[in-house]
């Protein structure tokens, strides 16, 4: 499933195609998504992009009556493609573009979403979403304060979107393996200095993947259809009986809250 790096690699990717720019008109091609592709989008015709934001692992494209909001589900991608390419078996949604241009979404499992809101405050998908992982809201002190009565595994409770949004399985495991971390330590067993340290690494970490865009593992592919590259760079996931890249320790694998968690035993704690 695409995460917070893959997503904001893909804004970055759509964002110069489609801001200034005009939807001609829609092409919904199979509307059942996770959710019914919402009808505002079916019937959208000559209306300017303003903008394209991320919230955690949502795409949103700012429209002057209200916003699209697309979740890329388990195996989604979108591309800029030139407006007469031919639609592929799993290419459901098309944003005809006023530059000659089309936004492709394809998804072969289809589990994203298309839907429609004009207010993001109120949307039911969005509304209870903790803060940005790259933002200042996320500090060492917030995390510390919201840990202190959770005595669940940490890696986990990392990955609960109320907490804070994006950081996803791939993220949690290499960001506590860079702050020293056994994944199934008590959160509230962490003390303030490994708060600092493990939202700096959890940043590090986000920043790092989106540089170097995204992570290709099954599905994820960059808008311009090139793989991203994080992958190369993997510390612990995916390298279950590996040796450690700085201890030699074989990595192991275990089964936390019914997600695969990599750690190494000898540089976490």
């Amino acid at each position: 499933m695409p995460e917070l790096p893959e997503v904001e690699t893909s804004r970055r990717g759509i964002e110069p195609h489609l801001v200034g720019e005009t939807i001609v008109h829609a092409v919904v091609r199979n509307p059942r998504l996770r959710w019914p592709v919402s009808s505002e989008i079916h019937a959208l015709s000559d209306r300017p992009v303003l903008s394209v934001q991320r919230r955690a692992k949502y795409l949103l494209l700012e429209l002057p009556e209200g916003w699209i909001i697309i979740h890329l589900g388990m195996s989604g991608s979108l591309r800029i493609l030139p407006h007469d390419m031919p639609a592929a078996k799993h290419d459901h949604v098309d944003l005809v573009m006023s530059n000659g241009k089309v936004l492709r979404y394809t998804d072969p499992r289809r589990f994203g979403a298309w839907l429609w809101s004009t207010d993001l405050a109120a949307s039911n998908v969005l509304a209870h979403l903790g803060p940005e992982p790259l933002s200042d809201d996320f500090t060492s002190d917030y995390l510390w304060q919201k840990s202190r009565s959770k005595k669940s595994a940490i890696k986990p409770w990392l990955m609960d979107n109320k907490l804070v949004v994006g950081v996803g399985n791939i993220y949690a495991s290499e960001s506590l393996f860079a702050a020293g971390i056994l994944p199934d330590r008590a959160a509230n067993a962490i003390t303030p200095e490994e708060a600092e340290l493990l939202v700096r690494t959890i940043k590090a970490v986000l920043l790092r993947s989106i540089e170097q865009g995204g992570t290709t593992l099954r599905d994820f592919l960059q808008t311009d259809g090139k793989p991203g590259y994080f992958a190369q760079q993997l510390q612990v996931y995916g390298r279950a009986g590996e040796p450690c890249r700085v201890c030699g320790t074989p990595i192991l694998s275990a089964k936390h809250a019914q997600r695969s968690t990599f750690w190494c035993p000898l540089c976490q704690h």
